[in-house]
């Protein structure tokens, strides 16, 4: 899934416009990145952390011609998943969804009408319609 198919699950989700939904999701990531270029932790309760992590100086090597290289330090985001995703991706835990606050609560469909329609469906397969019996033409 990439952000645009996220944008379009969030709102159809939620009953928001698109251009809302990509306010806040652009806001999201944009908030985020400054807060770890800054060395902040951005913690999602249920999701994970994002944070920076620093890397030392090191000697490398060039796989190309063994060469031994310098590389710099430097500090890259790094992110950790938190425990009740881990148990959602691994199958130990279901995932279950949330009902949808506002607008899109009003959208779904009452439980009594789906429960009718499974009935009239069930009551059409149980009893197949009889065929009546074709009629011979007489010859003159």
């Amino acid at each position: 899934m990439n952000k645009a198919e996220l944008i379009d699950v969030v709102a159809a989700r939620l009953g928001h416009s698109k251009r809302d939904v990509t306010d806040i999701v652009e806001a999201f990531i944009e908030e985020t990145k400054k807060a770890v270029i800054k060395g902040e932790k951005v913690t999602m309760s249920g999701f994970g952390v994002f944070e920076r992590q620093a890397r030392r100086a090191r000697l490398g090597r060039n796989p190309r011609t063994g060469e031994s290289v310098k590389i710099k330090a430097t500090k890259l985001p790094k992110f950790r998943p938190g425990t009740e995703f881990k148990a959602v991706v691994s199958g130990a835990k279901k995932l279950v969804p949330k009902a949808p606050a506002g607008p899109a609560a009003k959208k779904a469909a009452p439980a009594k009408k789906v429960a009718a329609v499974k009935k009239v469906a069930a009551v059409k397969k149980a009893a197949p319609a009889k065929k009546a019996p074709a009629k011979k033409a007489t010859s003159r």
